[in-house]
């Protein structure tokens, strides 16, 4: 390609930026790339556009070129282009830039200040925080921006020298051979870890970090409706970063505490309450407790243990919606096991008025004997 215009090779006019010789790079690497066009024409057309690019994209190679030299140095194109196409030297991350964009081939020193890590504190609340929520003071073991550097991690009087190996780049390149050929590849460097400056004479207070570890008090408001292992996010409340950068997140890990007498299932609450045999038969008004206070329920008469009444909108507040769950109040029944002679005569009475002094065994609606379901068993139901 001694003689080939480049400029025409990649279809820009020769006063084009290098922001549009490299757009223009990139498209046609996408269309000719071997990898994706393996016919030798194309592979031909890809060494071309690639040291059209190699020469453009160099500013001291492209002034050369312009003014008719040989922007190789004598080299001659041949030599130049190895078996991939590539001259020697030839930086791999334009290569990834034509395929990934921009960011895959961005360069530079990368920034002392990064977000600090989340955070998360365990908040123990009983049923009635977690039904109708509350607020809470809470002391947090966190990270803090060093007040003496202001998040620098420097001295005071002092500043980051720049790196003397990276030149302040933050990275260092090498020329590796590959299926490519010959290319440039750049890593972080190992003496400045990609910041390109390095702190030699650190804060004492920090010690280099840009920040300090200290307990402070925060307020917050748990919301109603909570329950055990319920995640609050609170944005900007977790550590700062280093080299002061931004905080994280602090999460409120919700632990709810067992009730003695309400169980918690969602947002509705169950209890139990037992009841005499003879307040079941001829009916009462109980007393029960609830999270709003005592209250009276109606039970009826002929009530059945196992049955269940229900109060709604006992329950707990919805979590960020409107209305409440209910109370489910399941009864049990409770048959006297002492009964003095008067009292056992009345019952035999009743007994007998009744016509159940030998009442025949009754099956529950839904039950089966024992030989039923040994029967269903084996005939595989």
């Amino acid at each position: 390609m001694a003689n080939s215009d480049y400029y025409a090779t990649l279809g820009v006019r020769p006063d084009a930026s290098q922001d549009e010789i490299k757009k223009a790079y990139r498209r046609l690497a996408r269309e000719l790339h071997p990898d994706m066009n393996p016919d030798p024409e194309t592979q031909e057309r890809f060494k071309e556009i690639t040291q059209a690019y190699e020469v453009l994209s160099d500013p001291n190679k492209r002034q050369m070129y312009d003014m008719g030299g040989d922007p190789f140095g004598g080299a001659g194109a041949g030599a130049g282009a190895g078996a991939g196409g590539f001259g020697a030297g030839f930086p791999f991350s334009d290569i990834m830039d034509a395929f990934f964009g921009t960011a895959a081939g961005a360069r530079g020193p990368r920034s002392r200040a990064r977000r600090g890590r989340n955070a998360t504190i365990r908040v123990d609340l009983d049923l009635r925080e977690s039904a109708f929520g509350t607020t809470r003071e809470l002391v947090v073991d966190t990270a803090v921006i060093c007040e003496v550097c202001q998040g620098a991690g420097a001295a005071a009087g002092t500043h980051p020298d720049t790196c003397d190996m990276c030149n302040g780049r933050g990275e260092i390149s090498q020329v590796t051979r590959s299926f490519l050929g010959q290319v440039m590849t750049s890593r972080p460097c190992p003496q400045c870890g990609g910041f390109g400056t390095i702190i030699r004479n650190p804060c004492q207070e920090c010690s280099g970090d840009g920040r300090v570890r200290t307990r402070r008090t925060i307020k917050v408001r748990i919301p109603a409706g909570v329950e055990d292992g319920t995640h609050i996010q609170l944005a900007g409340e977790g550590e700062v970063g280093p080299g002061g950068g931004p905080p994280g997140d602090l999460f409120l890990e919700i632990v709810e505490r067992p009730h003695d007498i309400f169980e918690r299932r969602g947002d509705d609450l169950h209890c139990t309450v037992q009841i005499p045999m003879t307040a079941a038969a001829l009916g009462t008004v109980l007393t029960v407790e609830t999270l709003d206070g005592a209250e009276e329920i109606d039970v009826r008469p002929g009530t059945q243990s196992g049955q269940v009444i229900t109060m709604y909108g006992r329950g707990v507040q919805r979590l960020n919606e409107s209305g409440r769950g209910d109370l489910l109040i399941h009864v049990n029944v409770e048959t006297p096991t002492r009964l003095d002679a008067a009292q056992e005569e009345l019952l035999r009475e009743l007994s007998k008025q009744r016509g159940e002094e030998r009442p025949p065994g009754k099956f529950a609606p839904g039950q089966q004997s024992f030989f039923s379901r040994l029967r269903d068993a084996f005939n595989g139901r």
